[in-house]
Parts: C-alpha cells; structure tokens; sequence
C-alpha cells in the first residue's frame, strides 16, 4: 500500500444506525477532500477535484468528481442530490414518510412507484435463489437485537430463545403479496417489516452515476454506501479502494484497484450490537442467530445493485 494514497476507513460508533463503514475512498494524494483540490494531469491541464459527503439509508456516501470548472460540477452533484433525495423518500427505513417505512407501519402499500417494485422484485429473486439466505423481511430479527442492546442494562446474552422465535414468526420472504399489475404491495402476516438497505445503496449508487453521466461525466467515484469506480481516475491510473481490518475497521489491512467496477465488503464488524462484537447485524434468517464480528467478505461486480445484495449473505 502506498503511503501517498492515504488510504483511511472511517468507523461510525458502536449503536449508531448507521452501517460502519467497511470500505475507505482514497482517489488522489491528498485523499478525500472537502474543498477543491487540483489535480496535475502527465499531458497538461488542470482538473479541479470536487467532493460531496452526505448519508445515503443511513450509510455515509461520496462524490469524487473532476472538472476544470468547479462550477459545472457542482450542477451536477445538485442533480445527484436532488435523484438522491427521491429515491431516498422511496426506500430509507429512516424515514417516517418513506414508502418503505409506510408499508411496515400499515402492512400494505398502493401504487407503489416502479422503482420500489424493481427493487422489491431483485430482492425476492435473490431471496429464491439464496433459499431464503437472504431475505428482505429480516427486519423484526434486528429490531429486535437492537431494542435488546440499547437498554439501559441488556442482558450480555442476548434476546431471550423465545423473543428470536416470536421475531421469526414474522419472518418470511415468501410472505409478500404483489400485486403486479396494480404495483400493490402486501404482508401476508401481522407484524412483518422490510429492508431493502443492503441492495438499495447499490441501486441508488447505480441511479446517482446515471444522473452524474446524464451531465457529462464518466470518470468519477461514487458510493451511495457502497462505492462504484467508473472508469480510471483522470491520471488514467485505478481507483485505490482500501479494505478494512474485521480486528480494527479503522485500519485498511488491503486495498483493491479497480477500473469499472462495483466494490461490497460486509462483515459482522459492520454493526455491533454490543460491546464485545458477538451480536452482530448479519443475522441468519432460518436460525435468528447473528455472525460473528470477525467475519467478513469481499465482491467485485460490474453493477452495484447485486455486489450489494451477496456478501453478506456469505460470511
């Protein structure tokens, strides 16, 4: 690992909502920037480097664009913003106005928007072909860890054997009734909830570079809580993305060079429940029980919706 690239993994801290971040950015020399950096090209020419942070279902994201004009592409980083916000008022469970978190709340959603219907479907075929590995409407299992670890005294424990097997009663992918035609979105039991998180921030990491592309860039860094590599940096050399330590996520243990590609890390480290990492937000949904902090996995895809969607499934 080259000193220069300053490869850095932020880690958000242990009860907070957010995913901890298991991936660093580092583009450039100076790394990640909140002002405009300038960027000598070998063949002359002058690139400004411009950086948005913002949080995207509750993961922090990035924009790393180059431009000559500032100004340009800070028009398009408000055009991401603004497809951002739409799709974040579709699919965050942070949100008490979202789609997603109306239909938890009621238990059925009408004329749902197309884009949740797209995701709904991805998740459900991934659900098939996981044998329920992954499911969607793990939900009730990691409120309940939650709830559990943010008592004032929770048992180190864990849950009660009988609070996890009431929580997997509300478990069950196969339990949504869709309604096609009509893009009506049903539970087919009380109580049950839904989670798109760990494939929404890859689709909307693939929605944000459409708009970012729409604008006349193609050689940007983008993750929407998960990071998208398009192209080469403008120095034609790859993107550095550094891999975070499952012992110490503040520390990269490795880094990827990657040209177009998708990059997902997920480990138990990522969320942990409590102090000693062995309640963790990978949750199995057929046992109720969580993996492990020290596990962890790596993908590299050409789209992010899918990159997301597999490693935590693996570990």
């Amino acid at each position: 690992m080259n000193a220069a690239d300053n490869l850095t993994v932020s880690a958000p801290l242990f009860r907070q909502v957010t995913r901890r971040r298991a991936i660093a950015l580092s583009a450039v020399a100076a790394g990640v920037a909140a002002a405009p950096f300038l960027f000598k090209l070998g063949m002359g020419g002058d690139l400004r480097e411009i950086v948005w942070h913002g949080t995207t279902l509750g993961a922090p994201s990035t924009i790393k664009l180059y431009h000559k004009d500032e100004a340009v592409a800070q028009k398009a980083i408000d055009a991401a913003r603004e497809e951002l916000d739409r799709l974040e008022a579709i699919f965050s469970i942070y949100r008490a106005d979202s789609v997603l978190s109306r239909l938890n709340t009621t238990g059925r959603i009408d004329k749902a928007p197309v884009e949740f219907m797209d995701l709904l479907g991805t998740a459900l075929n991934i659900a098939k072909l996981t044998d329920g590995i992954f499911d969607p409407t793990i939900q009730p299992l990691w409120s309940l860890y939650f709830n559990h670890f943010m008592q004032e005294k929770p048992d180190p424990a864990g849950p009660a054997k009988s609070a996890i097997q009431q929580a997997m009663t509300k478990i069950g992918w196969q339990q949504i009734n869709i309604d096609t035609a009509n893009r009506n979105v049903a539970f087919a039991r009380p109580d049950m909830a839904l989670t798109l998180n760990s494939i929404g921030q890859g689709y909307i990491t693939d929605r944000v570079s459409d708009v970012l592309r729409q604008h006349g860039f193609d050689s940007m860094l983008v993750d929407m809580g998960e990071p998208r590599a398009l192209k080469s940096r403008p120095d034609g050399k790859p993107w550095h993305i550094g891999i975070a330590n499952p012992a110490d996520p503040s520390q990269a243990i490795t880094e990827v060079n990657v040209r177009d590609k998708c990059v997902a890390t997920s480990g138990g480290y990522g969320t942990l429940f409590d102090d000693n990492g062995k309640f963790t937000h990978i949750i199995n949904p057929k046992t109720g029980l969580t993996a492990p902090a020290l596990m962890g996995v790596l993908s590299l895809r050409q789209t992010p919706r899918l990159v997301t969607a597999y490693p935590p499934r693996c570990c």
